[in-house]
């Protein structure tokens, strides 16, 4: 097809597909592989399954949602930057969040796309990609300029990870290995930095924002 890219060595772009929603991914992998210079070689519906699968299939581009189970596409990413630097990640995902963008990027993904464009748009983003250019979604770039940076520290991300789902004190301070006082301090900032009355409202506008 027109625009096509040969991946290394003059073969086509071998490519890896991360997504937990089955009708999805099977949607994505056939119409991907419906161009000519395109080869879906390997398919994932969980995050701890990204990087093994990508040592053993070798693709030029890592295609990943961010939301999987198992482990963060995010988290994947920067693995695959330094275990298989060959590797170029393309984050597809339905979350357009400004802070997941910063986060992708400081993962070393090339490229961030949310899932409403055409597949055609997502066939050449593939081909700009393993080009070497770097593709974001414009409207998302520009929110992720006028957000700001995530105010929140690891350790501060982590506390309100395991508040999530209603947690207490002592059971956030055994999940994250510190004391119950600490885990209050940090719930504490957290709240302040996000503007918000508890710690419900702080991980409801921490996910708003892709700071999780």
């Amino acid at each position: 097809m027109s625009g096509s890219v040969e991946g290394p060595g003059g073969r086509g772009i071998r490519l890896l597909l991360a997504e937990d929603q089955g009708m999805m991914r099977g949607a994505l992998a056939l119409l991907l592989g419906l161009e000519d210079d395109i080869q879906v070689v390997a398919q994932v519906a969980a995050g701890d399954r990204i990087v093994p699968e990508a040592l053993a299939t070798r693709p030029d581009i890592a295609l990943l949602d961010i939301e999987l189970p198992g482990r963060s596409g995010l988290d994947a990413a920067a693995e695959l930057r330094d275990l298989l630097p060959s590797c170029k990640v393309l984050i597809l995902t339905t979350f357009g969040r400004p802070g997941y963008l910063r986060r992708a990027m400081e993962a070393g993904a090339a490229g961030f796309l949310v899932k409403d464009g055409p597949v055609e748009e997502l066939a050449d983003s593939v081909r700009r990609v393993l080009r070497g250019e770097r593709v974001i979604d414009p409207a998302l770039a520009a929110a992720a300029l006028s957000a700001g940076p995530n105010p929140l520290t690891p350790r501060e991300r982590d506390v309100l990870n395991a508040a999530a789902d209603g947690a207490t004190v002592a059971d956030i301070a055994t999940r994250v290995f510190l004391s119950e006082s600490t885990v209050r301090n940090y719930l504490s900032a957290a709240i302040g930095k996000t503007g918000t009355r508890n710690r419900i409202e702080a991980v409801r506008a921490a996910r708003q924002n892709g700071w999780l």
